[in-house]
């Protein structure tokens, strides 16, 4: 097994990491839809347009998992990644459509080592998805925020730009 290429070291407060896009597929958002939150304007076309979203559009739980693939592809797939106990928000402030373009972003708001586990580091972590329309400046469709657990390289390191 390699070393992973980024550990809690890696992630200071402040620092933006771009996770990559994504385009929203109709089949898969529609399967995704059918199957867990099959609520009329996210699976019956007429009922979609007769609703406030004017269409079909993705559950926030699909475009969550939009978001989550990004971020194991853009970071995790990479890192010390110990996991998530968790978080305190979840949003999703615009409806998401097939055929947008979503791009994935991450914060990192707070790092500090564990006091207990001197080999943990605990993050605070926004996790963004935003559509760019037209030109227009970008949307965010969703929005979360959570603490990821992250090994460090060295025991006592502290997270810096």
């Amino acid at each position: 097994m390699t070393a992973p290429e980024v550990c809690f070291e890696d992630l200071p407060a402040g620092r933006r990491i771009a996770l990559g896009s994504v385009v929203v597929d109709r089949d898969e958002m529609l399967a995704f839809n059918r199957r867990f939150d099959p609520q009329p304007f996210h699976v019956d076309e007429q009922a979609a347009r007769d609703s406030l979203f004017g269409g079909l559009c993705a559950s926030g739980w699909f475009t969550a998992s939009l978001w989550m693939r990004c971020y194991v592809d853009g970071l995790l797939s990479r890192a010390a990644a110990l996991g998530s106990p968790g978080g305190d928000e979840i949003a999703w402030p615009a409806p998401v459509f097939p055929g947008d373009r979503l791009d994935a972003a991450l914060e990192i708001v707070a790092a500090r080592v564990s006091a207990s586990r001197p080999n943990l580091g605990l993050v605070t972590l926004v996790g963004t998805l935003t559509r760019g329309d037209d030109g227009a400046d970008p949307v965010t469709v969703y929005r979360g925020r959570f603490t990821g657990m992250f090994g460090l390289r060295a025991p006592g390191g502290t997270a810096s730009a």
